[in-house]
């Protein structure tokens, strides 16, 4: 599904470092800085994000736009861990990343991180929310629920899945709350059945007004240029501003800050002659880190279409999480007894939705990712630089500070509602 697909990277990334070449630092503001277990998720989290990006764009056709949150994936599956035992959880941890960690380690960082993330730019919304969804007759380890809700603040609810169309409304609900009305659906009611025991669900959501916004009245009526090179109309932004910026032989670059600048998206359009899919077949955290280091201030004139997104995953993500090397937890031989004591558990499904519109003002996105476990039958004077993104790029929403990756994408054709 994923084949050679142009993405729109929204990756809203919670930097390791403090990139001082591409940050802006926030106006009478401080921020911590983060310990060692911190930019060790970070890090992880990160890793797991290019691969998991990689590996769908892989999956998915050329011609698709692409928009994830390995951020989303990575909590819903780090709940999820919680209740893993044996090799299952060994699996689970080496496809997220986790060597070296312990289990306490990784669910200590994830509280940090979520108050660090959630708290650090007033003039940016972004909310984190985790809930777990269990069925009422059966009795779950109660050290699974405590640490979930004590380190992802889960909402956890028990649920009668005997009533699949209240079980899903009520559930719907809650992720249609959380997205701010983006996201209304991500469980139908026949994905319920006497097999359902639980659902994990993370849902994020971002808003954040540029730095520097698009003048409206610039905005103007264009050509963007398809993967197989035809051509389709668009509204392109342009203004002209000084922005962290760098241009080499494979792409040009630009990162556009959101707020009093601790978040940021991160553009980078391949170069006419190279395809989008051979970019992002060779999109590394190792080539990120690097080019996140080369970025200066530059005069640029910026033309962006405007874009409204929406993904969907689900049998793409069991087929890519089982070929990252966690297969085990989808089969018969799962081991879930932390969270269930009898076993016989394995998740089903992992299902991962997605918005984002980019126009002048600003971008809003959300994503909610749903992992279903069920039971076994048996400038000034210089020169302005210019960059016109008009063919498939690739964007990452991230977080300046500690190099977290909240979004990817990858668009191939801009559509605007």
């Amino acid at each position: 599904m994923f084949k050679n697909s142009f993405l729109v990277t929204l990756v809203l990334i919670t930097c390791l470092v403090l990139f001082s070449q591409c940050a802006h630092n926030p106006v009478g503001s401080e921020v911590r800085e983060l310990n060692q277990l911190e930019k060790s998720l970070v890090e992880s989290d990160n890793k797991f994000g290019f691969k998991l990006f990689r590996e769908i764009a892989g999956h998915e056709e050329s011609n698709k736009n692409i928009f994830i949150s390995p951020l989303s994936v990575s909590m819903a599956l780090g709940m999820t861990l919680n209740g893993a035992n044996g090799e299952t959880q060994a699996a689970m941890e080496q496809t997220l990343e986790f060597a070296g960690m312990t289990t306490d380690d990784i669910n200590q960082s994830y509280r940090s991180l979520i108050d660090l993330l959630t708290r650090l730019d007033q003039k940016v919304i972004f909310e984190i929310a985790n809930s777990i969804w269990y069925r009422q007759e059966m009795t779950f380890e109660q050290t699974f629920m405590d640490v979930n809700q004590q380190y992802f603040d889960a909402v956890v609810r028990a649920m009668n899945f005997g009533d699949p169309e209240e079980a899903a409304r009520i559930i719907n609900s809650w992720v249609k709350d959380k997205t701010h009305g983006k996201i209304e659906e991500v469980i139908k009611p026949e994905q319920i059945d006497w097999a359902t025991v639980m659902f994990l669900v993370n849902a994020i959501y971002f808003k954040g007004t540029w730095t520097y916004e698009f003048d409206k009245e610039r905005t103007v009526d264009d050509t963007f240029t398809l993967v197989d090179g035809s051509q389709k109309p668009c509204r392109m932004m342009i203004q002209t501003n000084e922005f962290s910026y760098q241009e080499r032989d494979q792409f040009q670059a630009i990162d556009l800050p959101y707020g009093d600048g601790q978040f940021s998206m991160t553009i980078f359009l391949p170069k006419a002659n190279q395809s989008i899919d051979d970019f992002v077949a060779d999109f590394t955290q190792e080539h990120w880190n690097g080019w996140l280091t080369n970025f200066e201030k530059d005069s640029v004139t910026l033309r962006l279409p405007k874009f409204t997104i929406e993904c969907e995953f689900e049998e793409t993500l069991k087929t890519v999480l089982t070929s990252l090397g966690m297969g085990i937890a989808f089969s018969g031989s799962a081991d879930f007894t932390k969270m269930y004591k009898p076993g016989g558990l394995f998740i089903d499904m992992v299902i991962h939705k997605t918005f984002v519109e980019v126009n002048e003002e600003g971008t809003e996105a959300a994503a909610v990712t749903v992992v279903e476990m069920s039971r076994t039958s048996a400038g000034g004077d210089r020169h302005i630089k210019s960059m016109r993104v008009d063919r498939p790029f690739v964007f990452v929403i991230r977080e300046q500070h500690s190099g977290t990756i909240l979004f990817m994408g990858k668009i191939v054709e801009p559509k605007s509602e």
